[in-house]
């Protein structure tokens, strides 16, 4: 990479997250970007946040994975960013997102799975978090 991301803001790396599960199977697929926009219009996390950095976000997170090691630099942004406290928010949102159009495919599972190690979700905390996630998203 030839310069250094900018430092996210703690929101900003909540969005990357969301960002990076979208397009982990190469398709950003509209259910996503619609579950992106209702996160960010409603969770009280986002009241101050300018829905206008959600593209150079975005931005951010397509040049990393155009990298050698781009997952492992954008993890390290977001750990630099969000408070531990955040870790499972930010699991929770991510789960949201994969879940959004109805199905999990094997790059969003393996990318849920590193956010899981990378953010240290306790394995009981996260099967929790995704039982939620996969009841809210249920399709009739």
């Amino acid at each position: 990479m030839t310069q250094t991301p900018p430092a996210l803001t703690p929101q900003d790396a909540l969005v990357a997250i969301m960002i990076a599960v979208s397009a982990s199977d190469e398709q950003v697929r509209t259910s996503d970007l619609m579950a992106i926009q209702r996160i960010v219009g409603h969770l009280p996390i986002f009241d101050s946040y300018d829905s206008d950095r959600i593209g150079p976000v975005a931005q951010i997170v397509f040049d990393l994975f155009e990298e050698d090691e781009g997952l492992d630099a954008l993890f390290g942004l977001i750990r630099d960013a969000l408070e531990e406290r955040l870790f499972e928010t930010a699991y929770a949102i991510a789960c949201d997102v994969a879940a959004a159009d109805g199905t999990l495919g094997q790059a969003e599972l393996r990318l849920l799975e590193e956010i899981r190690h990378e953010l240290q979700i306790d394995r009981l905390h996260a099967a929790a978090i995704e039982r939620g996630a996969r009841a809210r998203h249920l399709r009739a």
